[in-house]
């Protein structure tokens, strides 16, 4: 079968509520296509495992920067899940929505229909909240919302330590009010991982009208380029060998913030000075594409801690991991197994005088260091301390090295290259040394590991930080929703210029919200499948 109604390109956290939204009704044949293998990787779903999956070069595409001039020339570390259920088969799992006024800004930008209580529905729609029903919750939804089953002391150490710095304890990030310590909810579901594919797309497989092809790698969307310029397809690599599918209605781009701007452009969708370089005839001049890239640069402090109910290689920490481990097999899934390893944080403001949080919190019981990717660090008793800015300034982009849809996308995050992004960052790392300055955590602390005590003044914080310095994993904005210059789709996500395509994932935020994507990512999708349904056919 090579005829379809709708074509979804990406099989992660979009891709998978598309793919449920629009079989449901069962009047059209729906194709999922999805780079990576099926989501059955044990990593994917014991939450612990996501130390193993951030090497894993089958589940994630492992995408690296080019060498950043705002950090030193370094090469900053991009994972992706390049799997059924994308990203969200990869991350930590935590759920965040954002702040209220990400949304309301987004509407504010010209964007009808999506401001925070035009958008709050689909959060509730698509969520079960294990605490219940409430004005910010939903209960049924098919993605489950659950606290954490484990909650390492140390977390509770930390809670109390933000709180004797001066930061207000708050039990529900997505409330009526963010500001706030605590600990995360998780996307997590008897203690394993709820992904959006074990949620919206595997109790879903037997629906006669989808289909879902794993080991397709998309090279590029047919396009009739004729006067009004169609899509009507898409080519697809699998096992060395090219296939053409067609969709009679649309073709639906969710790969995401990196891989959905390279497929346009691949395409001949996108700025026709970039596509002439590298001689892909131009379809569509869409300046936007790949442009206004944002994410969250991030920063952590790392101290020596005196305990040993912690993640390391010790002895008296593995056998206390040991014993953890025992209450995940032998009990209810339980225990560290469980862990999203940042099961504490908050949202917390840089001064007192800002209106809202413009900081992230991630507490991590461990010593930690590139990307969890450095076991050396293990051999170490200790904790760390990551804090990120919410709504950067800088912007990056996302460009090709060639035409050939096997090289990964170009990126150039461009982080810390607005002076205002660079004096938070250091504000940060003082607040976060601040917290971990304070009792109880204070009193089993050691020596810092890192920016290590030589490291005081500014300058010498803003060295570090152009040394160190990462993102926490969250890109957008590279086909932006909007009217402007800049925009690659309007408000119900066709891309300008072109009939019969949308882009649906995270690269549509105009601007970063404050928090984490996932959930953000998933009400997008939701959203726009709603519109779709609801249209004439």
């Amino acid at each position: 079968m090579n005829n379809f109604d709708f074509i979804i390109i990406g099989g992660g956290s979009a891709g998978c509520v598309l793919a449920d939204k629009l079989s449901a009704c069962g009047n059209y044949q729906i194709c999922l296509l999805e780079a990576g293998p099926k989501d059955k990787h044990w990593s994917i779903h014991m939450p612990l495992g996501v130390i193993e999956l951030m090497k894993d070069k089958v589940l994630n595409w492992q995408f690296n920067s080019e060498p950043e001039t705002t950090q030193n020339n370094r090469q900053i570390f991009n994972p992706r899940g390049r799997v059924l259920g994308g990203s969200s088969s990869v991350n930590a799992m935590l759920y965040t929505r954002g702040q209220k006024e990400d949304y309301d800004h987004w509407a504010a930008l010209g964007n009808d229909g999506w401001s925070f209580d035009e958008v709050l529905p689909y959060f509730k729609s698509t969520q079960h909240q294990e605490r219940g029903e409430s004005d910010f919750h939903g209960v049924n939804g098919a993605l489950n919302v659950a606290d954490s089953r484990s909650k390492p002391s140390a977390h509770d150490s930390f809670i109390s330590s933000a709180q004797q710095a001066g930061f207000p304890l708050n039990n529900d990030f997505n409330g009526k009010h963010q500001e706030g310590v605590g600990y995360y909810q998780v996307t997590q579901i008897n203690g394993q991982r709820c992904s959006a594919a074990k949620a919206f797309l595997t109790p879903n497989l037997h629906r006669s009208n989808l289909t879902v092809i794993t080991d397709a790698h998309v090279q590029n969307i047919i396009i009739d380029n004729n006067k009004d310029k169609i899509a009507t397809g898409v080519c697809y690599k699998n096992k060395g060998k090219c296939y053409n599918i067609f969709a009679k209605k649309e073709v639906l781009l969710s790969a995401g913030a990196f891989n959905s701007p390279q497929l346009l452009m691949l395409s001949g969708i996108g700025p026709k000075a970039e596509l002439a370089k590298h001689d892909i005839t131009l379809v569509h001049d869409l300046t936007g594409v790949g442009q206004n890239l944002q994410d969250h640069p991030d920063t952590v402090v790392v101290t020596h801690h005196n305990r040993t109910d912690l993640l390391a290689i010790r002895p008296k920490a593995a056998w206390w991991l040991f014993k953890q481990a025992l209450q995940y097999f032998q009990q209810k899934r339980s225990g560290i197994l469980t862990s999203a390893v940042a099961e504490s944080g908050g949202f917390i403001k840089s001064k007192p005088s800002l209106s809202r949080p413009d900081l992230q919190l991630h507490f991590i019981p461990t010593a930690f260091d590139d990307h969890g990717r450095d076991l050396k660090m293990l051999l170490n008793y200790g904790i760390s301390l990551h804090t990120c800015l919410l709504r950067p300034k800088s912007r990056g982009s996302v460009t090709l090295y060639g035409n050939n849809a096997n090289l990964h996308p170009k990126i150039t995050l461009n982080m810390l290259d607005h002076e205002d992004d660079q004096k938070t960052m250091i504000q940060a790392v003082k607040i976060a040394r601040s917290i971990l300055s304070q009792p109880p955590l204070s009193e089993a602390n050691g020596r810092e590991i890192f920016p290590g005590e030589h490291t005081q003044s500014d300058e010498e914080i803003l060295e570090f930080l152009k040394n160190k310095a990462n993102t926490i994993y969250h890109p957008v904005g590279t086909c932006k929703m909007g009217n402007d210059e800049l925009a690659v789709v309007d408000n119900q996500l066709k891309v300008h210029g072109i009939k019969n395509l949308r882009v649906i994932d995270a690269s549509i935020m105009p601007t970063l919200i404050s928090g984490n994507t996932n959930a953000p990512t998933i009400m997008i999708a939701a959203k726009i499948a709603e519109d779709i349904l609801a249209e004439p056919t």
